[in-house]
């Protein structure tokens, strides 16, 4: 896959891919008009051959409340452009209420699509029972968390965490957590535990020192209650992190491979446009979250595209994957015991199949 033919527009973003992205050429611009495979829009030719009788009836079920997370967004943008109807797919957007409720209902079928952290998913592979959930798309090209110190604190690496109080949501301590400390000599032991909840104030009062967040975006909740933060990331320190996917049953995967397609083709170019009409997309996140700050919203939107973005993703395409990405995330949670037993499938946890094939034929045009 070469690069000019994917991703020719994002060049001209700066070479640091910070998290404000350069003001796309064209938030006020229509999208080109339908042509052929691989010229202008692409969903009304790529879904020709399934526009005749009635639309498929799918459901997708976000893995958390409306937000911006970017494979939300997707589907938001895919729903409001009409991407879904050129799929001649009737799409049923929800959202759980109990996380994780999303995978019993995977499991159960009554939904078809969701999202999951690429840990999560290793996870439910690895329970008793297994849950064969197969990653069709990885949209985070790294992980969701980091470690957030307050900026005025004094700790300037995570060698400093020595004689400090870390926090942690859940029922253990993270692998990316016991990444970072290896990879900086410092003894867990060195460092208190203490199990702690969502609400980022238990920073800002000073009852851990350091605290682990949700990278897209309680550094900017942090910032909002007006105290600047370092935040620590385990790939900084080389550590595989992967994130967000959308999500669906092998057993869904095997039987509707073409349903899977074209549900993907079109919350594809929902993120393909939501690069390149930012503010737009922002007024339909704002649609299905109302009662969202706009601006917080932006940054999260922000921070997961330029995740999308990074690493074999920029040349391949938003969504790309590999089996190496797989292992190596499998062995270091292996490592530092994020899985209750390690795998033998790995190919089995994921598909690149349909990205492969959406990109390899043009059917999805690149930003604008």
């Amino acid at each position: 896959m070469s690069l000019t033919r994917k991703f020719l527009p994002l060049l001209a973003l700066p070479a640091a891919l910070g998290l404000v992205f350069a003001a796309a050429c064209g938030d006020d611009e229509e999208e080109k008009a339908p042509g052929p495979s691989g010229e202008g829009s692409p969903g009304a030719s790529a879904a020709a051959a399934q526009t005749n009788g009635p639309p498929t009836k799918v459901t997708f079920m976000a893995g958390f409340k409306p937000q911006a997370n970017l494979p939300f967004a997707g589907a938001y943008v895919a729903q409001e452009k009409g991407f879904f109807a050129d799929e001649n797919l009737e799409v049923e957007i929800r959202h759980v209420t109990t996380p994780g409720d999303n995978f019993r209902f995977l499991a159960a079928g009554e939904i078809q699509f969701s999202t999951s952290d690429a840990p999560a998913l290793l996870e439910k592979w690895a329970g008793d029972p297994a849950l064969p959930i197969v990653s069709i798309a990885l949209v985070g090209q790294k992980g969701q968390q980091g470690f957030a110190v307050l900026a005025d604190s004094g700790i300037k690496t995570p060698a400093d965490w020595a004689g400090k109080t870390a926090g942690y949501k859940g029922s253990q301590v993270t692998p990316d957590y016991l990444a970072i400390l290896e990879a900086n000599g410092v003894d867990p032991s060195a460092v208190k535990e203490v199990r702690v909840g969502f609400e980022p104030q238990v920073l800002t009062e000073h009852q851990v020192d350091i605290y682990p967040v949700f990278l897209s975006n309680e550094p900017d909740t942090l910032r909002r209650l007006g105290f600047q933060t370092r935040v620590f990331e385990a790939a900084q320190y080389g550590a595989p992190t992967l994130g967000l996917t959308y999500v669906a049953t092998a057993d869904y995967v095997n039987e509707h491979p073409d349903t899977v397609k074209r549900f993907l083709r079109a919350a594809l170019r929902g993120i393909n446009y939501a690069l390149s009409h930012r503010e737009e997309a922002l007024d339909i996140v704002m649609k299905y979250a109302p009662n969202e700050d706009r601006e917080h919203q932006k940054y999260m939107l922000d921070t997961e595209l330029q995740a999308a973005i990074i690493g074999t993703a920029y040349q391949e395409g938003i969504g790309w994957q590999t089996q190496e990405q797989w292992q190596t995330l499998h062995d270091f949670l292996v490592k530092y015991g994020g899985l209750a037993k390690p795998l033998s499938d790995i190919p089995g946890v994921f598909t690149n199949q349909f990205v492969d094939d959406i990109y390899d034929k043009g059917q999805i045009a690149p930003a604008q």
